[in-house]
């Protein structure tokens, strides 16, 4: 019979976790099995590779949870609310997800050196074209005027993504809250969408 396991693959995560953002990817899996008392063979036993643990570390998979909320709101509620919503939702995503791309780029940015990039695919990609599904369902229910619904979902992403790195990059914040500026963005694009 097994021995039960003395400690989670949860807090095995949170330890490795800490050690990247700490340390980034250069951290070695020895360190991060002290962090978290076990020993160096349990973390390979519970993760292939140590590009494995790095990926449940940074936890770039389970990000954009508002993406399905959004993508569930066509036809309900109002639709300016659900995408700001929707927006403020990715920026307080952004707050968590920018150390951890900034520890994945610490690889570089080719593919061809830091392999975890194609595992992970480019999630402003993914949020532009689910933000374009809903405004094409919304377009379809009439509760949209006819619009490019991928031309406006990337000016949104683009707008937010350029919003994230000046507010969050040390030393280049506006100080500009960010309810303020999904607003604001709504008020400039609102009128070109409003049915």
């Amino acid at each position: 019979m097994a021995r039960p396991r003395q400690i989670s693959d949860e807090a095995i995560v949170a330890a490795a976790q800490e050690v990247f953002l700490e340390q980034g990817f250069s951290a070695t899996t020895a360190a991060i099995a002290r962090r978290a008392g076990v020993s160096e063979g349990t973390l390979f036993n519970r993760f292939a590779s140590k590009e494995d643990l790095f990926v449940a570390a940074i936890g770039l998979h389970v990000q954009a949870r508002w993406q399905a909320e959004l993508l569930g709101a066509a036809g309900q509620g109002d639709v300016r609310r659900n995408l700001e919503r929707a927006l403020l939702s990715m920026l307080r995503e952004a707050e968590q997800l920018v150390p951890k791309l900034m520890v994945m780029f610490s690889r570089g940015h080719d593919p061809s050196h830091n392999p975890i990039l194609m595992r992970l695919g480019d999630p402003m990609q993914l949020a532009a074209r689910n933000i374009a599904a809903y405004l094409e369902a919304e377009v379809r229910l009439g509760r949209l005027r006819p619009l490019d619904a991928e031309v406006t979902a990337l000016t949104v992403v683009g707008s937010l993504s350029h919003y994230v790195h000046r507010e969050m990059v040390p030393g280049q914040g506006s100080g500009l809250e960010s309810g303020r500026f999904v607003r604001g963005l709504m008020d400039l694009l609102w009128p070109g969408m409003a049915p």
